[in-house]
């Protein structure tokens, strides 16, 4: 698959499953072996399986209210995405604002992933490029 299209789906994908919180929709971008960094000093999640413990754990506490991703912007396999995501933690309204880096193999799987992201108390409107 091409880098281009895989990233746009990538994008498009996670759009939708954060939103839903579809853990099983946004496994099925990553090959079983991919490894996924949460921000730099968080632990390794290491294959899909971890991948998809990590996500439930991570929507547990969270309602969503809104996510936008942006274009990618794509090099070899590698992508870069913008992502901003309005969700309510504990009751209280966060904006969530970060990039991820995503390798893709040759089918268009996830094989490595790096979020970097910041929070924000409130919704935060940003605007990403196009």
């Amino acid at each position: 698959m091409d880098p281009r299209e895989a990233a746009r789906r990538f994008a498009r994908t996670w759009q939708i499953g954060w939103t839903t919180q579809g853990t099983a929709l946004l496994a099925a971008l990553y090959a079983d072996t991919c490894v996924h960094r949460s921000m730099p000093f968080r632990p390794v999640h290491q294959g899909k399986t971890e991948l998809t413990e990590y996500l439930a754990w991570s929507f547990a506490t969270e309602e969503i209210v809104r996510v936008r991703f942006g274009e990618p912007l794509v090099d070899g396999r590698t992508a870069a995405v913008e992502f901003l995501v309005h969700a309510n933690e504990d009751g209280q309204p966060v904006t969530l604002a970060g990039c991820v880096f995503v390798t893709f193999d040759d089918e268009g799987l996830v094989t490595e992933s790096r979020d970097y992201w910041h929070t924000a108390e409130g919704h935060v409107e940003l605007t990403m490029p196009r």
